[in-house]
């Protein structure tokens, strides 16, 4: 065979294998990508509120509204509910939130792959009627944050030294932190909605809120031990 057609089959075999593999590596390169963009714009729902009851107070001229509060931990699962009543109804939570750099949740870190906070109390602002409950006590870690069974001496440090990581940069730095601060989203609570608070992975807490499905309207849940066994009519 003529030298030179063994060459042009040669190159053209090296440009094919180029062209593979170049493709190959910028489907995995898109695919890795949009992986870590997935986790930056990714939020989890960590605590749900709603309104359980209105009922006018002839004492102080007010309606008071009572809410109940139910936070679910790193699992996703749901913890004992908490309720709260109030004088008003334009509610604050009050947390701690600690951002972590990007590149851990780009990574997906186990315990830094997104914002860690503790629900410190929550409150109505209201002049000298202000009304606050703690939810968490100070120094406590926050009872839905716990990674693992065992106690981490990272989540411990983590919650002990908050305020030195939030007027400390180098130290916060040191151990992955981006900021340190109090945040407190409320909203005006109101019945037949549904309020979600969320952790965004690369920042802060937020409120969502969404109506109720019709089917609920009106209707008194019974709790799990008023269920009737099944296959037995109500």
């Amino acid at each position: 065979m003529d030298i030179k057609k063994i060459l042009a089959i040669l190159l053209a075999v090296l440009a094919m294998s180029w062209l593979y593999v170049s493709a190959n590596r910028y489907i995995r390169e898109n695919a890795l990508l949009k992986q870590v963009i997935k986790r930056l714009e990714a939020d989890s729902r960590i605590a749900e509120v709603l309104v359980t009851g209105v009922n006018f107070d002839e004492i102080s001229g007010k309606n008071k509204t009572t809410i109940k509060f139910l936070e679910y931990d790193t699992a996703g699962k749901p913890m004992e509910p908490e309720y709260f009543t109030f004088t008003g109804n334009i509610i604050q939570f009050q947390a701690y939130v600690i951002r972590f750099d990007d590149l851990h949740v780009r990574r997906g870190d186990r315990l830094k792959g997104r914002s860690a906070y503790l629900f410190s109390k929550v409150f109505m602002l209201d002049g000298k009627d202000t009304r606050e409950y703690d939810i968490t006590a100070p120094g406590d870690i926050p009872k839905g944050y716990r990674v693992g069974v065992k106690k981490d001496p990272f989540e411990e440090r983590l919650w002990k030294n908050f305020w030195k990581y939030a007027q400390d940069p180098k130290m916060a730095r040191d151990v992955g932190i981006k900021n340190a601060q109090i945040e407190a989203p409320g909203t005006m609570f109101i019945p037949g909605m549904l309020y979600t608070i969320k952790i965004e992975h690369d920042g802060g807490l937020r409120i969502d809120a969404q109506r109720l499905p019709q089917i609920l309207k009106g209707e008194r849940i019974p709790a799990d031990k008023d269920l009737p066994i099944s296959g037995k009519k109500i």
